[in-house]
């Protein structure tokens, strides 16, 4: 096994981030909803759309596309740790996804008004890549970094994913903000973004593919069939979480506030496009803010763990977060959604980096089945998704107002909260059973 700390290889790591966060960005964040919302706005008929057959609002039909994309990782995941972990080939799948997701970016620069549908499906696939990706990368963390590191590492992964994806928007702002300048229009400098994110993600990604080890094989842990097997190995993993109550009150309180985060980075933009009618130049300026604030978020909040522990911080950016979902339902301006979008790029950075390296924390340090702890871990933030882009989109549909959905968010943060504060009590108890049994 390869050297922990080793600053090639945690570059190399960190630089999967650069590549893939352009598609997070561009594809789920800005450009594309944006433009999405464009091409399907329909006042007369609601801002209905037509999918196979279905009758869907626009932006629901978004959500919806996103749940069953992550859906279908949720059910993949497990086998696919499982090969890995059997056959020690983590990197495999890093490339296969890498590449999937790259080539539905690609295909996204075709869609317009006649296509939609298919359009939508691409977007799907493009997530599926992208979530597929994170995975197998995420669990190269308790390989590449030791257990005092991993905070640090972690927060320079997501560092150099919002360094990367901001580099990228910027230049697809240049096409967008003067498409008259390179012959383009609005519409065909928006669908050149999307053909720009899939080249820029397989391109960059060729470097932490050469120079990332290709993982550990443990295949004296699988006596079954591997496919049947890693629905086991998952099963198994959750027995051994039981027996660690840390790890077990983090998982609960994650796939809580996961439910809130996770959503309001998917559905932001089109919530500003669509209720509060700005336009994709501001959009794009708007989330460049928060990308920029959000590189100092994640090192602030790397910083605070080290002197109050990660699960304190954890608790304080929660409580930030429930008052983003406040404001953003009394959102009325632009004004007020750039002041609402600056705290959450203060938090959003924070909040993934601080959840992926507690986990990695709480984790026996000797295991070598990283890709199925990991997978349990991914499995848990999609389902997470998965629930809060259905509960986000059947509200809307519901009430007819998107505004009512951020409450319903909220509520999901305020459940992982108190699962916070309960982790925090049984963290002080173990710390207390431990000073007690060294005495």
């Amino acid at each position: 096994m390869e050297e922990k700390n080793n600053e090639r290889t945690i570059r190399a790591w960190a630089m999967f981030d650069w590549a893939n966060s352009a598609y997070n960005l561009v594809i789920t964040t800005t450009v594309f909803p944006a433009y999405y919302v464009a091409i399907t706005a329909n006042a007369a008929n609601g801002n209905r759309v037509n999918f196979f057959g279905f009758s869907v609002i626009n932006t629901a039909l978004q959500d919806y596309a996103l749940a069953a994309a992550y859906l279908i990782m949720v059910l993949l995941l497990p086998i696919l740790s499982s090969i890995a972990d059997y056959r020690g080939n983590k990197k495999v799948f890093m490339q296969f996804f890498t590449a999937i997701g790259s080539l539905a970016c690609c295909s996204l620069f075709f869609v317009n008004e006649q296509n939609i549908q298919w359009g939508i499906v691409a977007f799907a696939i493009a997530a599926i890549g992208y979530a597929g990706g994170f995975v197998f990368y995420n669990s190269y963390l308790p390989e590449i970094a030791t257990l005092d590191m991993q905070d640090k590492v972690s927060a320079k992964g997501f560092t150099y994913g919002y360094i990367g994806s901001v580099l990228l928007q910027l230049i697809c702002f240049v096409f967008i903000l003067m498409p008259d300048t390179f012959g383009l229009t609005k519409g065909s400098a928006s669908r050149l973004s999307f053909l720009l994110v899939g080249i820029w993600w397989m391109g960059f990604a060729l470097i932490p593919f050469n120079i990332l080890p290709k993982g550990s094989p443990n295949a004296q842990s699988h006596h079954k069939n591997i496919i049947k097997g890693g629905f086991i190995e998952l099963g198994s993993v959750w027995i051994k979480i039981k027996s660690m109550p840390l790890l077990k009150w983090f998982l609960s309180a994650f796939f809580f506030y996961s439910m809130g985060v996770q959503t309001i980075m998917l559905v932001a933009t089109s919530f500003a496009a669509k209720i509060l009618g700005m336009p994709t130049e501001d959009l794009i300026k708007i989330i460049l803010i928060i990308q920029v604030v959000a590189i100092a978020g994640a090192t602030i909040m790397s910083r605070l763990s080290d002197k109050y522990g990660n699960v304190r911080v954890l608790i304080f950016v929660v409580l930030l977060w429930i008052g983003i979902c406040i404001a953003a339902y009394f959102t009325k301006t632009a004004t007020h959604f750039y002041i609402v979008a600056i705290f959450v790029g203060l938090v959003m950075g924070g909040i993934q980096s601080l959840s992926r390296s507690t986990y990695s924390k709480y984790l026996p340090q000797d295991i070598t089945d990283t890709a199925s702890f990991f997978s349990f871990y991914d499995v848990t933030e999609k389902l997470a998704i998965v629930g809060g882009l259905l509960s986000f989109g059947f509200i809307e549909e519901w009430t007819g107002n998107m505004r009512n959905s951020t409450l319903v968010l909220g509520i999901f943060f305020v459940v992982g909260l108190f699962l916070l504060f309960s982790l925090l009590t049984a963290e002080n108890k173990a710390k207390k059973n431990a000073e007690f049994s060294t005495r």
